[in-house]
């Protein structure tokens, strides 16, 4: 019964279901469930029984094929992904180069075989500090010109962006009281920078690094440190071609040179001034605790956010302290709010460094104090200019009785801040031990990612 019923069912598709171009005959179920004369029993029959029915070398075929499909498919993906991947490389490869060809270059190009014969080989010895984008090494060349190299990440799209913003603005800059480019290496794969070597490493390792590195600023450095910055940015918002908005002013981007005069380095985040436009679509750029409120809070960029940034440097130069080493459980949530607070309480040379002791110009801190606390004042406009500033800290202009407080949104700022501090820094303590290299010609700078409160620009709309 069973060969007659499968005999059967194997005539009724082939009657119904069978096309020459298939390999095999297939049984029309759809069709033969739907016939009036088969009943559910056969019905059920003619799938089980149906199902020995397929020839064994189609039956092996019909397994291999998912296996041969899965293999070819895999391939092609592959092979797509791969296709993808060398074209989005040489793309951006092609845009890298055509972006640094097409800069003006007033420094020296240097070979990689120069670069790697002063640095050893870029050995690890040699190795002065880790910055945002990239090693910095000191080296020597062939003249016995002491170098330090900035080795920027070509494969990182902020490390181009910075090596372009450093070649397009510093080496077109001369100024005393900026750092000098030498010059740069463009080849392979490799971005170096090439400046001038400062002995004295940064301002911010002098006054807050480790016991054994620290220097002894007397008053009258101090003093010739904070007009030299000052003079800095005068140069960078008034007197140069290209009018700069630095963006990070703090104590580990103004190094020192020998005789301990000061120059403004990293000007990777620097952006050109345009006062037309002071509304910046980018993602906020610089250090918590330096970064102007209008600029942090509302994305409003005009040198005046400079000159606020000078402010919080020239409160740490006069008392040794840093702006953003005080917790919750202080009076003050940063030096800022001490410094408002004694000068409403007519107290503001006890914000002098204690180390100082009685040997210090009196009437030059006190200038300094009031002239970092108009510096930063919550209102942009109520800021001096750096010339101003230069005026005032000379003693040459006077400077206004009536010292502004800091406002609300100024304070909300502060305690943000100061959380964002304390979360970083909680199971690392704010020890001078922690103190690193900066991110360029070997300047210091406190933990990693700019001083525990570094914000990189990541993403520009014309990305911070």
């Amino acid at each position: 019964m069973e060969k007659a019923l499968k005999q059967f069912l194997f005539e009724e598709s082939m009657a119904h279901s069978y096309q020459p171009s298939q390999s095999i005959p297939v049984c029309n179920l759809l069709h033969l469930l739907c016939r009036p004369h088969l009943n559910p029993p056969l019905q059920f029959l003619s799938r089980v029984l149906l199902s020995d029915f397929r020839p064994k070398h189609e039956e092996k075929k019909t397994k291999t094929f998912p296996i041969v499909i899965g293999v070819v498919g895999s391939v092609l993906v592959f092979l797509a992904s791969g296709i993808l991947f060398w074209r989005y490389y040489f793309k951006a490869k092609s845009q890298r180069e055509q972006d640094h060809k097409g800069l003006d270059l007033q420094t020296v190009s240097f070979t990689l075989k120069q670069i790697k014969a002063a640095t050893n080989n870029f050995d690890s010895g040699n190795k002065i500090g880790e910055g945002g984008f990239g090693p910095v090494y000191k080296g020597q060349l062939a003249d016995g010109t002491i170098i330090a190299v900035k080795q920027l990440s070509s494969k990182s799209s902020q490390g181009n962006r910075e090596f372009l913003n450093e070649m397009g603005m510093i080496s077109c800059l001369q100024h005393p009281n900026l750092v000098k480019l030498y010059g740069c290496c463009i080849e392979g794969n490799q971005l170096l920078l090439v400046y001038e070597y400062l002995e004295n490493n940064s301002l911010s390792r002098a006054l807050f690094g480790p016991e054994n590195s620290r220097i002894n600023l007397d008053w009258h450095t101090r003093q010739k440190i904070c007009v030299g910055i000052a003079r800095g940015l005068v140069f960078l918002h008034e007197e140069s071609r290209l009018k700069i908005v630095h963006r990070d002013i703090k104590g580990t981007n103004v190094l020192l040179d020998r005789d301990l005069n000061p120059k403004i380095s990293d000007f990777g985040l620097a952006k050109l001034n345009d006062e037309d436009k002071t509304h910046i679509s980018t993602r906020i750029a610089g250090t918590i605790g330096y970064i102007a409120p209008e600029y942090a809070l509302w994305g409003y960029l005009t040198y005046k956010a400079d000159i606020y940034s000078f402010g919080i440097v020239a409160l740490e130069l006069v008392s040794g302290k840093h702006n953003m080493n005080y917790g919750p459980g202080n009076d003050y949530t940063c030096l800022l709010d001490w410094a408002c607070h004694l000068q409403q309480s007519g107290k503001l040379l006890e914000l002098v460094d204690y180390k100082l002791g009685s040997d210090y110009n009196k009437s030059e801190a006190e200038r300094m104090i009031k002239v970092a606390l108009l510096c930063t004042d919550a209102t942009p406009s109520k800021r001096p200019t750096m010339s101003e500033v230069v005026g005032m800290l000379e003693g040459i202009i006077a400077i206004p009785d009536i010292v502004p407080n800091a406002s609300s949104y100024n304070e909300d700022l502060r305690f943000k801040a100061i959380r964002d501090h304390r979360c970083f820094t909680h199971s690392q303590s704010f020890a001078g031990s922690q103190v690193h290299t900066s991110t360029s010609t070997g300047s210091q700078f406190e933990t990693p990612f700019a001083s525990a409160h570094g914000i990189h620009e990541t993403n520009e709309e014309v990305t911070g």
